[in-house]
């Protein structure tokens, strides 16, 4: 079974500072990622990055997402993909340094969407990856859309398609705080999609620039995912405390928010 690892473009960047990438931060993750896949050589992953203050900047200032006509926006499509393509190449390089064999896979090479949701993704390429022992790395990117020309795929979105092509038993989405907050600021342990009404007033927009959606967005994508893989585990965690990754990741500790049908 695979797991999914997202790293939050608010983790891995200031999402208020253009291009700001926090390496150290990544070189943590990476070594507890590693350390975790010493105790259990077989683990299968795929590590997916946000894009933060790079993609999120750019993105906004084209209004990418919502589709792409103009030569004006041809061009800040190819923007966004540039920038994307830095972003995740700084996590490459970063994994790729504490000796984890990653391979990366642009979203905006392999994916094919219609009206904002992806059609199609060649998954060959990650299936034989997994077998002979690597690990993916995907990424939020532009993608060419049937409807609006072009669009951004978010992470998420590329994680609920691989969920639902590939047998997905877990998603750990890692951000700066403890999970997904309560009113009160308290986190939330279990989110259902019987309880979610009582939490949605509380699930704001995010800090910073984000042209996909907020926590709220996240939510409810990982529900509708959840609904369709019988058995799915999603968890919302603090990637900014040592070790909790690699505990994770080894069913040691069960930190933040589960969000499960």
């Amino acid at each position: 079974m695979i797991t999914l690892v997202k790293f939050g473009g608010s983790l891995i960047t200031d999402k208020n500072v253009a291009s700001s990438y926090r390496q150290a931060i990544v070189e943590r993750l990476a070594q507890e990622i590693q350390a975790a896949r010493t105790a259990n050589p077989n683990m299968q992953l795929i590590i997916g990055n946000g894009s933060g203050s790079f993609g999120h900047v750019e993105a906004a200032k084209y209004g990418t997402m919502a589709g792409v006509e103009s030569a004006e926006d041809w061009l800040g499509f190819t923007k966004v993909a540039a920038v994307a393509s830095e972003i995740g190449q700084y996590v490459a390089q970063t994994l790729s340094a504490a000796d984890i064999p990653v391979l990366r896979v642009q979203p905006s090479a392999s994916v094919i969407a219609r009206d904002g949701l992806i059609q199609a993704m060649a998954l060959d390429n990650i299936q034989t990856a997994l077998t002979r022992g690597l690990v993916p790395l995907v990424h939020g990117d532009v993608a060419f859309d049937h409807v609006r020309g072009g669009t951004i795929t978010s992470t998420e979105t590329v994680f609920s398609y691989l969920a639902k092509h590939l047998p997905v038993e877990r998603i750990l989405l890692l951000g700066t705080e403890d999970g997904v907050y309560d009113a009160e600021k308290r986190t939330i342990s279990h989110i259902t999609a019987e309880n979610l009404e009582s939490y949605r007033a509380a699930l704001g927009g995010s800090d910073g620039i984000d042209v996909t959606g907020g926590m709220l967005t996240k939510v409810m994508d990982m529900l509708t995912l959840a609904s369709v893989r019988p058995g799915l585990q999603v968890r919302v965690m603090n990637g900014t405390v040592p070790d909790l990754l690699t505990n994770t990741l080894l069913y040691k500790s069960s930190p933040g928010t589960l969000i499960t049908h």
